[in-house]
């Protein structure tokens, strides 16, 4: 039950995430049409009779209201001299999850102490866009750990930077920040959370320089801090077994 709220409540911030940029987007667009249409000397009338289109509709793209298909897009930008272009950015990692996230991410919720605040599925947005599948937060250490949770390791090299990159994009989400010191900027930091397959075991085997360097702290460490009281010790890596469908916790990669 709670894995199936966990997904659903990630859904709907996805969904809400995507009609956010969708909104600003179309806004952008209306925007950008107008701009040319003026730099170009003109009117809507003129610009929507060589487009094809009803001047009313033109005016509401223009003014952000509507989100018009590409087809229409594509008329307004040859009747402006142009052309139309679209390009999907890259970003932080998809926004769609595998299902044995939800179950790990679970497993480390129970596996805490009390003293940490939790706040899963954290947007960020500036200077990066993505999504952070759960943050800690330790009020009185003032320190956010931003947890990354995989049951596979892909193209490694790119998500140790968009760990690192949405990790610094907490400092831009003053809601999250700990109660320290007046002023006080808090410590960022990162988890890395694995399923221990033979796969994953194979990837880390062959990278153990980089991992280690990106994670020097090690596991015990780590779950001291996270299950205790203990200080947390710097960036680490926990490592998840799942069996039936339900994850836990291990000791060592196996």
């Amino acid at each position: 039950m709670t894995g199936d709220l966990l997904g659903a409540s990630r859904r709907d911030r996805h969904r809400g995430a995507a009609a956010r940029d969708t909104r600003d987007l179309v806004r952008a667009i209306g925007s950008e049409a107008r701009r040319q249409r003026e730099d170009a000397g003109l009117s809507q009338r003129r610009l929507a009779r060589a487009a094809g289109i009803d001047q009313a509709h033109l005016s509401r793209i223009e003014a952000g209201e509507i989100e018009a298909g590409v087809r229409v897009l594509d008329a307004i930008a040859h009747a402006l001299g142009g052309r139309l272009r679209l390009r999907i950015e890259p970003g932080m990692g998809p926004a769609i999850r595998d299902h044995l996230q939800a179950a790990m991410v679970e497993a480390l919720l129970q596996a805490i102490h009390p003293r940490w605040a939790r706040f899963p599925e954290v947007a960020v947005r500036r200077p990066v866009r993505g999504f952070i599948d759960l943050v800690l937060a330790d009020r009185e250490a003032n320190l956010l750990v931003a947890v990354d949770i995989h049951s596979q390791l892909r193209r490694l090299e790119q998500q140790l930077r968009w760990a690192n990159e949405k990790a610094e994009a907490l400092r831009g989400l003053p809601e999250l920040a700990p109660r320290g010191a007046l002023g006080a900027v808090p410590t960022i930091s990162r988890l890395l959370v694995l399923r221990s397959t033979r796969a994953t075991r194979g990837v880390a085997d062959a990278h153990q320089y980089l991992l280690s360097s990106a994670y020097p702290a090690g596991q015990r460490e780590v779950m001291a801090s996270l299950a205790g009281d203990a200080p947390w010790p710097a960036a680490g890596i926990v490592w998840m077994a799942i069996e039936d469908g339900q994850a836990r916790v291990i000791d060592r990669r196996r």
